[in-house]
């Protein structure tokens, strides 16, 4: 038999526990699903609305390849507001998903048998990313402190997993799972080393307007390096808007790239659909800004419902999330969170999420992920039935 031409890395590759755990009842009616990244809320009518005008207007063509530059417009403002920084149009591509950004920025900087340094845990869609455009993976997990309660990233060790194939670090933060948020210093850090060894920075902030600091974004990359810097910054609509199912999210990049994305953005996907782009663009209005602050407040109270159940328990804890809307429990005993995961949808119809799915240091199996940006009658419901499978463990 001839050897077959497609990569063993790509005929390796497994559904992440996620995927493995959401297909046993996924879109059951009793089901309480906490597995997924997403809020219970719909995207607001005033969003739905614009996109609908779009396509009664006959705005189904071809638009620019990168987004339209109306709505890139709009991003550049956003950013001006939320983060206080100036960034040029031609700096900001829309190439789809959110996950389409990423593997864009990967395209942009790895080959195969270059390695990607990934700052863990994170979400399993990142590091499989990297995977299928060929990177060696390697993880710099955080460390709980849990006097201190909060993630620590160890910069010496994450420093001390780049060599002279690293071509990216990837940090998420907020973090997806953790809710860990890096300091203005942590991040100044990081950019020093980067810039030492000509070494890209992916740099997801999905979540940075999700933070309950009072603060209008977490710290940015983008607030501390300059526009040639070799920063890639992902961004979607997704999670403040409630847009998951709209396939919308951004790139930052640096501005030599300002042309050749054209290319690779016609290479991949040729954009968002345009009568979407239209609701994103209608996202980003005073409207929007409004419903940012809703959502906020609806996951700042999912929050405090995790702690109140978690102050009632002896075998779960957690590090209170500083930005994001997802709990990783620590359950006291647990070693396989993927079982467990799957024995929950089963017998008390509630979907979480496997600690084991966000990367490959064994202690992530003590953990479960949850989101609670949802109803607080719901939420409570869904923590009331974990609470029970774990009485019969």
């Amino acid at each position: 038999m001839a050897m077959s031409p497609i990569r063993p890395s790509i005929l390796n590759l497994q559904r992440n526990g996620i995927g493995r755990v959401s297909s046993i009842g996924l879109g059951a009616p009793d089901i309480i699903p906490l597995w997924f990244g997403e809020s219970d809320l719909v995207t607001p009518a005033f969003i739905r609305e614009a996109a609908k005008r779009a396509l009664d207007e006959g705005k189904t063509f071809y638009n620019h390849s990168r987004g339209m530059i109306e709505l890139r417009q709009a991003l550049s403002a956003y950013h001006k507001r939320t983060s206080g920084v100036d960034i040029a149009v031609e700096r900001i591509s829309l190439p789809g998903a959110a996950t389409l950004a990423v593997v864009t920025a990967l395209q942009c900087v790895i080959e195969t048998g270059d390695n990607a340094v990934i700052v863990s845990p994170i979400w399993p869609s990142i590091f499989q990313a990297a995977e299928v455009v060929g990177a060696e993976l390697r993880f710099a997990r955080l460390e709980e402190d849990w006097q201190a309660q909060r993630w620590r990233l160890d910069l010496d060790r994450l420093f001390a997993l780049c060599d002279a194939r690293t071509k990216a670090i990837f940090v998420c933060s907020p973090s997806n799972p953790t809710g860990w948020t890096a300091t203005r210093a942590e991040q100044q850090a990081i950019l020093d080393f980067a810039r030492r060894r000509s070494i890209a920075i992916i740099s997801d902030e999905v979540y940075g307007t999700l933070v309950y600091d009072g603060q209008a974004h977490a710290p940015s990359f983008l607030q501390i390096a300059e526009p040639d810097d070799n920063l890639f910054v992902i961004n979607s609509f997704s999670k403040p808007w409630a847009m998951t199912g709209w396939r919308i999210g951004w790139l930052v990049h640096p501005p030599s790239l300002d042309e050749p994305m054209d290319t690779i953005a016609i290479a991949n996907n040729t954009g968002p659909a345009t009568f979407a782009q239209y609701g994103a663009l209608a996202a980003l209005s005073p409207e929007g800004d409004a419903f940012r602050a809703q959502m906020l407040e609806h996951c700042r109270g999912g929050r405090e419902i995790v702690q109140e159940f978690i102050d009632r328990q002896n075998r779960i804890r957690w590090i209170k999330p500083e930005g994001a809307f997802y709990g990783f429990l620590h359950i006291d005993g647990l070693t396989d969170s993927l079982g467990f995961a799957q024995n929950l949808v089963s017998r008390e119809r509630v979907g979480v999420s496997p600690g084991s799915a966000f990367g490959p240091d064994p202690r992530n199996d003590a953990y479960l992920r949850i989101c609670f940006a949802q109803d607080r009658e719901r939420l409570s419901e869904g923590l009331s039935r974990i609470e029970q499978a774990l009485a019969r463990s």
